[in-house]
């Protein structure tokens, strides 16, 4: 299989801007995160594709690859698709890599690849919660699976509700898992689900997924042992790189 990887990297952030040439280290955010993808076993290539000329200069100053996209699309998934229409090579899948996870594991972009054998539609990685905080926080999606670990449904909710069950029981009576936002598309159903209109569904949830689930696409969940270290703050920023500097 031919596995591109593309980082969606914007310039425009209300709670923190320009956060993707924030310095951590020594090094770029976007730097970090494609030298990351860069180590992973499973990918033909790696990619940035952005809407700033700063962050196109800089990622070229680097020795990466980067493509310049619109300003104006909604979500990293429609970014994805243009950038993968200026792109030489023929590819099976795309990998759309958060640009602001500057610490993602290889070992997760392998674990999410190798699900990917022409069948599956697309693929997401989850991880066991531990915590009442993650579980009962509705600003962590949790999931639900089925028996074969295709995606039933993503909720800010806990989900599911155990009847009967003390809440500060409910990590000991039931396995809940939350999702890792890093999404594998086959090439041909994400020219489909970005010309999909949003859905109920996601709107109620303010989750883009539930749009793909609501018209009958598959997500098969990959489980992950590796957290997350999304960045949306300079609070984020000082936490997570005291945890890897």
């Amino acid at each position: 299989m031919q596995i591109v990887g593309i980082i969606p990297a914007r310039y425009a952030s209300t709670r923190f801007p320009a956060k993707a040439l924030a310095d951590i280290g020594g090094l770029s955010m976007i730097r970090r995160v494609y030298e990351q993808a860069m180590q992973s076993s499973r990918l033909s290539d790696v990619v940035v594709a952005t809407d700033d000329s700063r962050i196109y200069d800089h990622v070229l100053a680097f020795g990466g690859k980067v493509v310049m996209t619109s300003p104006d699309h909604q979500s990293g998934t429609d970014r994805c698709f243009e950038a993968l229409q200026y792109l030489e090579g023929i590819y099976d899948y795309v990998i759309n890599i958060q640009g602001d996870e500057p610490f993602i594991q290889p070992t997760q972009i392998n674990r999410l690849a190798s699900v990917l054998n022409g069948e599956t539609q697309l693929s997401t990685l989850v991880k066991v919660i531990e915590d009442e905080e993650t579980l009962f926080n509705p600003n962590t999606p949790k999931v639900l699976l089925s028996a074969n670990r295709n995606v039933l449904y993503f909720s800010r909710q806990t989900v599911p509700f155990l009847r009967g069950v003390d809440p500060a029981a409910w990590l000991q009576a039931h396995t809940f898992y939350k999702h890792i936002g890093i999404y594998a598309y086959r090439t041909d159903v994400l020219a489909q689900i970005t010309q999909l209109p949003v859905s109920s569904l996601e709107k109620a949830e303010a989750l883009e997924q539930l749009r793909w689930l609501e018209n009958g696409y598959s997500i098969r969940a990959v489980i992950t042992p590796d957290d997350s270290h999304g960045i949306d703050t300079p609070e984020d920023l000082d936490r997570v790189a005291r945890k890897f500097l």
